[in-house]
């Protein structure tokens, strides 16, 4: 979830909007999954393996943007799958940004460089590239060598052409820091516009032992702070205080529903207990309080941003400090 200013103000007004109606609950990034079809076989992707059966199916561009509307989200975040695949992906773009919300565009950067002449640059349209280390590492993880420089080159491109480019840098047990360090390096020369860390989730269509627990995961990103400093990060200052054990947050996971081509899924991006009709259904009928550390075993080491950035939120307009501290951080642009 990319926080610049122009983002942070609508947030901070929907956001008011929704505790003023009496709404606990209330979404604020929609992850529209349009497909699972994908032009890489990632060795951490849990998506091809669980949806394995239906990767040959798409939603259209009238059910993406019937379920924009429906969840009603300030903030999309197109993923997948490879977006940049579906036939209608600029059309279903600029639908959701008609309607002055937020697009997230998730790429593996493979397609990216041959598909800007089809996007035009809007503070509502940011690409957001996935790169877990240097490119040694990130094309073995990936499963094909160059694409990582691919990614690279794209996002140059990107940047030339007037685009806003954000990376997603997921931690596992075997990342090293020093390949970190080096990787926000590189992209400070393109430069990106934002970073976004987070701790990989153990899927269990995955599996391994190549996943962080909370203990570790607390241990890493207590030393990646230090980048932060030279880096923009685009995590929110509490959501970061909570990756370094400085602060408590539960999940909530209505924070960011999920629609693909098999319908809602329950109960979050991470976990699927099924898979519903409407977004009322999700919502509604959702048993939510079983859900969360302590609640489930498999939410036991969780503290990935998609669950965690919405407690964050909320933690932040509880507290006029944490507040204050936000606006600060989002006019420094860090």
């Amino acid at each position: 979830m990319a926080f610049s200013r122009r983002l942070s103000l609508s947030l901070a007004q929907y956001v008011t909007r929704q505790k003023l109606r009496g709404d606990e609950r209330f979404p604020l990034v929609l992850m529209l999954e349009p497909s699972f079809k994908c032009n890489l076989s990632c060795s951490g992707c849990g998506r091809i393996r669980e949806y394995r059966d239906i990767l040959d199916q798409s939603m259209s561009m009238q059910e993406c943007l019937a379920a924009v509307e429906e969840a009603g989200a300030p903030v999309v975040s197109i993923t997948g799958g490879e977006p940049l695949i579906h036939p209608e992906i600029e059309r279903i773009v600029s639908g959701i940004i008609a309607g002055k919300r937020f697009v997230n565009l998730c790429t593996n950067g493979l397609l990216l460089e041959d598909s800007l002449r089809k996007f035009r640059p809007t503070p509502y349209l940011s690409f957001v590239l996935h790169l877990d280390s240097l490119a040694g590492p990130h094309d073995r993880f990936a499963g094909r060598v160059g694409v990582f420089d691919a990614a690279i080159s794209a996002m140059r491109a990107a940047r030339r052409a007037g685009f806003q480019v954000l990376v997603n840098t997921t931690i596992y047990r075997a990342t090293r820091l020093d390949e970190i360090a080096q990787l926000f390096d590189l992209l400070a020369t393109i430069p990106v516009n934002g970073i976004m860390l987070s701790p990989a989730f153990s899927y269990e269509a995955v599996g391994g032992d190549g996943f962080l627990s909370r203990e570790e995961a607390v241990s890493v990103f207590s030393k990646l702070h230090e980048l932060g400093k030279r880096h923009p990060f685009y995590n929110t200052p509490v959501y970061r205080d909570f990756l370094r054990g400085e602060r408590d947050l539960q999940c909530t996971p209505w924070s960011t529903p999920t629609r693909n081509p098999r319908g809602w899924k329950r109960p979050c991006y991470l976990l699927t207990d099924g898979h519903v009709a409407t977004y009322r259904e999700l919502k509604h009928d959702t048993e939510w309080s079983k859900y969360g550390v302590g609640r489930d075993p498999r939410c036991a080491n969780c503290m990935v941003h998609c669950g965690f950035e919405g407690s964050a939120l909320e933690a932040t307009i509880r507290s006029p400090i944490a507040f204050c501290r936000t606006v600060a951080w989002s006019f420094s642009g860090s």
